[in-house]
């Protein structure tokens, strides 16, 4: 009998800075996941992350403000929603992975819809990826 495999996919967002200075980054961000999952998707709720990566703020240092990011893994669940329903999306996690440091790690992560974070460059070393690991224990326990 073949093995079944099980692909486990993090499926990466965002937007440039001039989708987001223009206006239209929450559209833009759905519209690409919207478009980049396939018509059928077996059992999203286990083998789907999606991670917000807005693309202006990946190894630059800025951060959008907490109230976009919320306001964007708002917009990013709506649409989960929309294409596999609301019991389904309630169960698929949204990250977020644009410059999570442990200074800004506990605000981004108690911001609306944010399920983890998708670290870059502050895993590389340990003494920064414990300091986000802290923070994440944090706004979990808090």
């Amino acid at each position: 009998m073949p093995r079944r495999l099980r692909l486990r996919v993090i499926l990466c967002v965002g937007e440039s800075e001039e989708t987001r200075d223009g206006g239209r980054a929450e559209a833009f961000v759905t519209d690409q996941l919207a478009a980049s999952l396939p018509a059928t998707f077996a059992n999203p709720a286990e083998a789907l992350t999606v991670a917000y990566e807005p693309i202006w703020a990946i190894g630059t240092g800025r951060t959008p403000t907490v109230q976009d990011i919320g306001t964007m893994h708002i917009a990013i669940r709506a649409k989960l929603i929309e294409i596999f329903g609301e019991a389904t999306a309630a169960r698929v996690r949204i990250l977020y992975g644009g410059s999570v440091k442990p200074d800004n790690a506990r605000e981004l992560l108690a911001a609306a819809e944010v399920g983890g974070a998708l670290v870059g460059g502050a895993s590389l070393t340990a003494e920064s990826f414990l300091g986000i690991v802290m923070a994440a224990a944090e706004t979990v326990d808090a």
